[in-house]
Parts: C-alpha cells; structure tokens; sequence
C-alpha cells in the first residue's frame, strides 16, 4: 500500500507538473498573440509611419484593471489578454517578467511601470489594494483632479522617474477636464542596453536607406560582423523576408529585425502576416550563422491614446461611465476610466550610448560573408528570452524622422 500512494504520488505530481507547463505555454502564446494584436490595431487606426510600443507594459495596466473590475468589464478585459490575472499560473508569469526585467546589469536598463491615478477620497478597497501592490511594477496613486495642472506635473513627475529621466513630459497642461476625471491610467517602459556584440562606432558610415515613399535619405548606418541566428521565410502570398536575432548583454533581452527580401514587398505584407505563430516558427526556426550586420542608429518615442486603441481589442466599457464595473476598486458604482496613455521610448546606437553629431565615414572592406543590411523600412521587436515576452514592438520607415 506504501509503495501504491508513491507510486500514485509520483503520477500525480507528473500530471500537475505537464498540466502546468502546457499552460505556461499557452499563456506565452497569448501574451505574444496580444502583443500584436495591439501593434496592428495601432498601425491600422493611426497609420504611422515609425512606431513603438510596449505590449508588456500595456497588458501590466490591463491586468491591474481586471483585479478591480467586475462582471462584463472584467470578461472583457480577460478576453482581449486571453487570460485571468487571478490564475496563480499568470501571477507567477508577470512576477518571473517583472523579476528578470529589475535584475537587469549594470550596462541594461530595462524599466516597467503603470500606475492608477486615482481621485483623493475614492474609498479603496483593501483587496484590491492588495493586488495592486503584488502585480509587477504597479502602484495606486492618490491625485486631485480639479487642480488639473498639478495633477499634470504629478503625472510627468512619476513618469520622468520610471523612464530613468527619459521621457520628461506626458500629459501637457490643460490635458484633464476638472470635474470629469476619476481615474487616469498610466504605463510606460524604458529600454536602454548595450549590446553582446558592439556595433563599432568607427566602422558607422553615412549610406543611403530607401524609405517607404521611395525616397532615398542618407543615414547614420551601424556594421558589425557576429554569428547571430537568422533565418529566410515567405508570406502566405510567397514574398520572402529575412530575421536576425541581435542580443544584448546577459542574453536575457534580444531584437529581432525583420526586413523584407525584395525591395518591392512592402513592409506591410510582413506586418499583416504577423501573429503568435509566425514569430514562434521563427525563433525556432532560426541557424546561428556569422554575418555582417548593417543596421541605422535610431531613437523613437510614441505616444499613445489607448481610448482610442482597445476598443478595437474588444475593451470598451472600462471608459463609459454607465457600463463600467469597477466595484472592485470601490463599492461605489460610480467609477471609470477617464484617461489612459502609453508612452514608449527605445533608442538604439552603436555601444548603447549617445553618439556624437558627426558620423565617422569609414569605407567597409568587400566581404564574402552572407550580409544583413536593413537599409528599407523594417519591423523589430524586443522578446525577453525567459516568458518571450514581447517588451518592445515598432517599425521603422525612416529612422531620421
């Protein structure tokens, strides 16, 4: 009998430990199918020509909201993630990101934030409260909204701090209507990293890159030479496109750069394509090979209106006040969110730092080694390795703009 309950034990702990990798699983599917589910509703409702946002911190904001939403408002929230934050098995995903993400070097800066600012004299519920402490980098922020100015400067105040002084102002002036605010929703994600491989700032040469109108602008273009994964796939429609995986320093965060093969595939060919599956297939789909990677020093900041954005995601009681449940928050049935922005903000250079205004003009020797050069508008995204969390997404059609 002894040996039967060990043997049963074991079984059991084998079921659990499958039934808990499998949905570890399906959440990182999730997580990435959100990820771009966001980023296509932002290319189709704002048609931007360079973009970046960060799904991470969007899905952080969306899933402190859940814990204080309730009945509709909260289905809606979990559908458009496709998960519920009160599952332990999401808990331990946002904690292992979030972890991975604050024990980031000396030489990575990777930060993490949202935050609810909320109308002083709102009576809070405990247990929500509670939740908002635990869920990764989140607070609760007390603020009066009918002095919409300081309020303003709060807001800026806390987002200069969580961007490492990177993003000054969020909210300008005159941004909140007195005597309509309630709560104001705020995430934001910082990324600054040097690379495993350096891109040497000696070798940057001033070359021309073909942007998505077909003029040619001239642009500072970085050279490494590295073993890096890469790969060559097609679309549904057979148009050829190539991936590079560029890691950075301790391996925990890597972009990919995606750039179509012939010059006439519009990047939009790519990006409709684009899902949880594709970006699978890829990574695991990829050789290491040693190549000479050309790619164009960059910064992009992005600025979104989510009002406007996850209605379309299937979110959109949360900003009416007579549909909204947030009686998890507070007992009160009078609760909505009134203001919700994201900000994001990545910069990318030779070694990770800012570079001088003068480009080094240094003519590259001819090479037989096989050649990246994404000198056409190309898509790229951050994937932390341990959740494959997508951090970053964007595109970039002309980096001088």
């Amino acid at each position: 009998m002894p040996l039967l309950c060990v043997l049963l034990g074991l079984l059991c702990s084998c079921f659990l430990s499958q039934g808990s990798s499998h949905m570890s699983e399906r959440l990182r599917e999730r997580s990435t199918e959100f990820s771009v589910r966001l980023y296509q509703t932002l290319l189709e409702r704002e048609n931007r020509t360079n973009l970046v946002v960060s799904p991470s911190s969007v899905a952080s904001s969306l899933g402190l909201m859940q814990f204080g939403a309730r009945g509709r408002t909260f289905t809606q929230i979990e559908n458009a993630l496709g998960y519920n934050v009160y599952d332990e098995t999401v808990q331990n995903f946002m904690k292992a990101m979030h972890r991975d993400l604050t024990n980031s070097s000396q030489e990575t800066t990777v930060h993490l934030a949202c935050a609810l600012f909320i109308q002083a004299g709102t009576p809070l519920s405990a247990k929500f409260t509670d939740y908002a402490a635990l869920w990764a980098n989140s607070s609760l922020q007390l603020a009066n909204f009918t002095e919409y100015n300081r309020t303003a400067t709060q807001i800026n105040q806390w987002v200069t701090k969580n961007t490492g002084g990177g993003i000054q102002t969020l909210v300008p002036c005159g941004f909140f209507r007195p005597g309509f605010t309630q709560i104001a929703l705020v995430s934001t994600m910082y990324f600054k990293s040097r690379w495993k491989t350096k891109f040497s700032f000696t070798d940057t040469q001033t070359l021309p890159f073909i942007s998505m109108d077909g003029s040619v602008v001239k642009v500072p273009m970085m050279h490494q030479t590295a073993d890096v994964n890469y790969g060559q796939f097609e679309t549904t429609f057979h148009e050829k496109f190539t991936v590079v995986e560029l890691p950075y320093l301790g391996n925990t965060v890597s972009m990919f750069v995606v750039r179509s093969t012939d010059r006439n595939t519009p990047l939009s060919s790519i990006e409709s394509n684009l899902s949880s599956k594709s970006i699978s297939l890829w990574t695991c789909s990829m050789k290491r090979i040693k190549m000479d990677i050309f790619l164009p020093r960059f910064k992009l900041q992005s600025y979104s209106d989510l009002r406007m954005v996850l209605p379309d995601l299937g979110v959109s009681d949360i900003f009416d006040p007579m549909k909204a449940n947030f009686k998890g928050i507070a007992e009160q049935n009078s609760l909505y969110i009134s203001q919700a922005i994201h900000k994001a903000e990545i910069e990318v250079s030779e070694g990770g730092t800012r570079a001088s205004g003068v480009t080094a003009m240094v003519l590259m020797k001819r090479s037989r080694k096989p050649v990246f050069k994404a000198d056409r508008p190309f898509l790229f995204f951050l994937r932390q390795a341990s959740t494959d969390s997508v951090l970053f997404i964007g595109r970039v059609t002309n980096p001088l703009l």
